[in-house]
């Protein structure tokens, strides 16, 4: 088991900054890539970021690339979401996830096995 926390989000401006955070517990950290996804009202969840469990390689989404930056620090079982530049269609529930199959596809949601909470981030005009 993996228990996911995330926190950092808030109310911010366009073109403002965010840095959210997932600490995790539970098994072991390191040993598992991690992603953020997000979802708006009325749409589905859709997939931000991800980076492997050395923190070698990193993936986003197009709508994210050149201003959301994904990180870890597996000394202190968090992956963090640096997110510059927002912009009002950035407004979403932001989640951490763990991914749990192994080969490609860091993108679907159905790789991954747990899930925070979530935390609003809300980005206004």
């Amino acid at each position: 088991q993996v228990q996911l926390v995330e926190s950092g989000g808030g109310l911010v401006q366009a073109g403002g900054s965010l840095r959210l955070s997932c600490a995790a517990s539970g098994r072991t950290f390191s040993s598992y890539a991690m992603g953020w996804f997000r979802q708006a009202p009325g749409k589905e969840r859709e997939f931000v970021a991800a980076i492997t469990w050395s923190g070698a390689k990193t993936y986003y989404a197009d709508s994210v690339l050149g201003r959301f930056t994904i990180s870890r620090d597996n000394a202190k079982n968090t992956v963090y979401l640096q997110m510059n530049s927002l912009k009002p269609e950035d407004t979403a529930v932001y989640y951490c996830a763990t991914r749990v199959s192994s080969g490609s596809g860091y993108a679907k949601s159905d790789k991954y096995g747990y899930w925070g909470q979530g935390t609003q981030v809300t980005v206004s005009s």
